[in-house]
């Protein structure tokens, strides 16, 4: 045999032999996962809420008392209530006059005409003439001059200059030894303006009303 063929038949008995002493590869065995038995659950009984307990809330309401009506006293006031325009008796004159009543004003004032300065035994004294509102007659006045005042007129800035006398005025049955500035009123509606020196602690004016006292008469016709 030759050297050759030895080595081959060498080689395959190595082989053979090396196969027979070899441990055989396991093979794993497919895992069976295990079946498990459904577990039934009992059946649970419905249960229900119980039904709310209603509480009723009961209030007692009281009836209110019906308001009692205050009762309104009226004082008694000292003053007189008069209007915005009322009846003037002036005095020597005794002539009748509306006369318009004005808070704002502070002298009573009078409507006169032809308004003279004389002197009499050294005395200064005016002379003018009254209108008489039914006839429309002049009628003549003497009077002892009081004082001189400065009237300022808001609408023109003028100041008027004017005589002051005394005279009786009566509203009503309140008679009055009053101030009276003598001046032309004659495009005014009232030819007597009775101001706050006749009506301060004498009279309250209420504008809504007018003629509220009555029409004073002269002694004339009181006889």
């Amino acid at each position: 045999m030759s050297t050759s063929k030895y080595a081959v038949l060498v080689t395959l008995a190595l082989g053979l032999a090396g196969c027979q002493t070899a441990p055989p590869i396991a093979i794993p065995e497919p895992q069976i996962c295990p079946v498990f038995e459904a577990v039934s659950c009992p059946a649970c009984e419905v249960q229900q809420c119980p039904e709310p307990e209603v509480i009723v809330d009961v209030t007692t309401e009281c009836e209110p008392a019906p308001p009692t009506a205050c009762v309104i006293t009226q004082t008694e006031s000292k003053y007189i209530s008069i209007g915005e325009r009322e009846w003037a008796l002036v005095e020597p004159s005794g002539l009748v006059f509306e006369a318009r009543i004005d808070t704002g004003a502070a002298t009573s004032s009078l409507h006169a005409e032809d308004i003279q300065l004389i002197e009499k035994d050294g005395k200064r004294w005016v002379r003018f003439n009254l209108i008489d509102p039914d006839t429309a007659a002049k009628i003549p006045i003497e009077r002892r001059l009081h004082r001189r005042i400065r009237v300022k007129h808001n609408a023109d800035d003028i100041k008027d200059r004017r005589y002051v006398v005394r005279m009786w005025v009566t509203l009503g049955e309140t008679r009055v030894w009053l101030d009276v500035s003598l001046t032309d009123r004659d495009n005014f509606e009232f030819p007597v303006l009775i101001g706050r020196n006749m009506l301060v602690d004498n009279f309250t004016v209420d504008v809504s009303t007018h003629h509220t006292l009555p029409k004073p008469k002269p002694e004339t016709e009181e006889q």
